[in-house]
């Protein structure tokens, strides 16, 4: 059975609010894997015996499942259809969250994991063209409820799982089991709405990513995603040392590292909201931008005592986290359109994220300061403004793919024409 989109049907309908609910714990749910571990590494590591290789990997797992599984998510929800696979993405994340959660062993702990983070991966790609698919004309809106519950989720996993582990006796396995409950409830709305699959245009089929590869459009969305994201895991990663060599205590540095992950709930809510206010987000990108510059000069050149209003700063410019998930939904004019450019941004984002946490390691373990990392953040940046000055232009997916296409069409009528004309001179 398939159905229209909600908007189609009449406003606030059970079906409409049953993806509301089913968008929001989903979304709560895509970064517990992720953000569950961090508080509890060392313990873990401990417990399982893990060497400095295996912790390596393991938090790099992340980056690794997101950019593999989300290239091809598309792919397979064209075979079995979008909600069908959102579901199984979330009984996949539950079940890798629970048994990660039961074992002692160092591999079944790496396997459990790359399970779940796959399950998130898969959703990472799937929610965007959900919302464009069912809520077209409220993309903005729902971007809005889909950031702020993934950025409540992020949160919550790595507030909540230390006072869990001390409530339990300081076991770490309760701890992170507790996440695999979360996630069995949020596959219940997706449960319901098996029946209503949507319908899919057969017609957007040639977005795959040998089409993207050649997309101007799709290389800027995936660099600015990616130059965001990058930002984003050197700050996670590097923050507490940033604030520790400036002469904080470790627990001051704990405590803004949170504050500064907190921000990330009330610029999930006001950034989409704006963005999608606007055909054009060049301003947007411009004053992000902006903010980080502030923060990063502030935290490498200002008075140490005035760190928190640079941390400050910096949080305030992650905004560009949902302001590149707002793109994937205002460059495209479908649903699988959609889906093609979240697959190919976030895929190809992650794989350029990844290295930033890497790079700052070896340069500081090189210096022993933080001169080299800051000019390196400058240079991110810089790079996000050009990439996002091009993503943020009122253009769309598809019409580049025809630009490209007719393009491509009169290449091969001039070399024709000219394959006609040297026969000719020949005879």
């Amino acid at each position: 059975m398939t159905v229209l989109a909600p908007e189609t049907r009449g406003r606030g309908g059970p079906l409409a609010w049953l993806l509301v609910a089913g968008i929001v714990l989903a979304a709560l749910n895509l970064r517990t894997a992720v953000t569950s571990v961090g508080p509890l590494l060392d313990r873990i590591a401990t417990a399982l015996g893990m060497s400095g290789v295996t912790t390596g990997l393991l938090t790099t797992l992340p980056v690794l499942c997101f950019a593999t599984v989300g290239v091809i998510t598309p792919a397979i929800a064209r075979r079995i259809g979008e909600h069908r696979l959102l579901l199984l993405a979330l009984l996949a994340l539950g079940a890798g969250l629970l048994t990660r959660a039961m074992v002692d062993s160092a591999v079944i702990f790496l396997f459990s994991s790359a399970v779940a983070l796959s399950g998130g991966a898969v959703g990472n790609v799937l929610i965007p063209t959900l919302i464009k698919r069912h809520f077209p004309r409220r993309a903005g809106t729902m971007t809005t409820v889909y950031t702020t519950a993934l950025a409540v989720g992020t949160m919550l996993a790595a507030a909540a799982t230390v006072p869990i582990e001390q409530a339990a006796n300081g076991d770490w396995h309760v701890a992170l089991g507790v996440w695999a409950a979360l996630a069995a409830v949020s596959a219940l709305p997706w449960l319901m709405l098996l029946r209503s699959e949507p319908a899919r245009d057969a017609g957007a089929s040639d977005l795959g990513p040998r089409a993207l590869v050649r997309n101007r459009l799709a290389w800027a969305v995936a660099a600015y995603f990616g130059t965001q994201s990058m930002v984003a895991y050197i700050m996670f990663g590097w923050l507490p040392q940033i604030l520790i060599d400036l002469g904080y205590t470790t627990g001051q540095a704990g405590f803004m590292l949170a504050a500064f992950t907190a921000l990330g709930i009330p610029v999930a809510i006001v950034v989409p909201a704006l963005t999608a206010r606007f055909s054009n987000q060049r301003p947007l990108v411009i004053g992000l931008a902006v903010l980080y510059l502030v923060g990063f000069a502030g935290l490498w050149l200002a008075p140490s005592g005035t760190a928190w209003l640079w941390v400050i700063a910096v949080g305030l410019g992650m905004g560009s986290f949902p302001l590149a998930l707002t793109m994937l939904a205002l460059r495209t004019r479908s649903a699988e359109a959609t889906a093609a450019l979240s697959a190919f941004g976030q895929s190809a984002g992650y794989l350029i994220a990844g290295a930033g946490p890497l790079i700052v390691g070896v340069m500081y373990a090189a210096t022993g300061g933080w001169t080299l990392p800051f000019l390196l953040l400058i240079g991110v940046v810089a790079v996000q403004v050009g990439t996002g000055w091009y993503a943020g232009a009122d253009r769309y997916l598809e019409d580049e793919r025809d630009r490209v296409r007719q393009h491509g069409d009169h290449e091969h009528r001039r070399i024709d024409e000219s394959d006609l004309s040297l026969g000719g001179a020949r005879r």
